[in-house]
């Protein structure tokens, strides 16, 4: 039976993620931005949170945790190149360590590039990948501490994983990347339904995320790089696909 996944709005964009499993009443929280709804989304379902999984340090993905566990004890799980800037971690995890949610096993995927030690936790029985701010909906983190290079390798292992794989990033920063992708790859029809899409979503205040996989591959420019359209559109027909990427992250960082 698959995880069960609720997506939960934190501050004034983040997302944080609750995967349950049924069989076993185990539930995983991915992220803990802010304390109130998570706490308020777990009584409303009845659920027992049993262990957090973090991506990174920053504060906009912690910030809630010790009032989380206050009300809710439970193993924390985390990457061991992060443990330094963490809070105190159960669990200190490396690429291709496992995780469990009761009879669900997941993959711990190093995916630094925005922060050095950044990572993603993909379940593919349940075809979920939580990603926070490396592959985001539509667009893809800043590079704050790794590079260009680094960010790159980083999505192309995501890029390689299944297309029915589901995505669920940290932020609901959606309709401002389509203004951006539109930029980088205007004659895309694809990504011109996806943007109408994510404006009506918007106008009825629904979350843009999670997406999938398939979908972003067709319309999200950070893993479009060595598309010829692209390419040519920005004048770097035959580039290596790193060096377009470090191109479109440079003018998003502009944009």
């Amino acid at each position: 039976m698959p995880l069960e996944i609720l997506t939960i709005p934190c501050l004034s964009d983040n997302y944080a993620f609750l995967a349950h499993d049924p069989a076993s009443g185990e539930t995983a929280l991915v992220d803990a931005p802010e304390a109130a709804p998570i706490l308020t989304a777990l009584s409303d379902k009845g659920w027992r949170l049993t262990q957090v999984l973090l991506t990174h340090h920053h504060w906009d993905h912690v910030e809630g945790l010790a009032d989380i566990l206050a009300a809710h004890p439970a193993k924390v799980t985390g990457a061991a190149a992060d443990a330094h800037r963490l809070p105190p971690l159960d669990a200190a995890l490396r690429e291709g360590d496992l995780v469990q949610i009761g009879a669900e096993t997941g993959q711990v995927i190093d995916v630094s590039g925005h922060t050095v030690g950044h990572v993603a936790y993909h379940f593919p029985d349940s075809r979920a990948l939580f990603t926070a701010d490396s592959l985001m909906a539509l667009g893809c983190g800043r590079v704050f501490e790794g590079t260009m290079a680094q960010m790159w390798a980083s999505l192309s292992k995501l890029a390689a994983l299944p297309p029915e794989t589901v995505i669920y990033s940290g932020h609901e920063y959606t309709q401002a990347n389509g203004r951006f992708a539109e930029t980088i790859d205007p004659d895309n029809p694809a990504l011109q339904q996806r943007i109408r899409d994510i404006a009506a979503a918007r106008a009825e205040d629904k979350p843009t995320v999670p997406s999938t996989l398939a979908l972003e591959l067709a319309t999200n420019p950070f893993l479009r790089a060595g598309d010829p359209a692209i390419q040519a559109h920005l004048g770097l027909v035959g580039a290596d696909p790193a060096a377009v990427f470090a191109e479109i992250r440079t003018r998003k960082d502009n944009f």
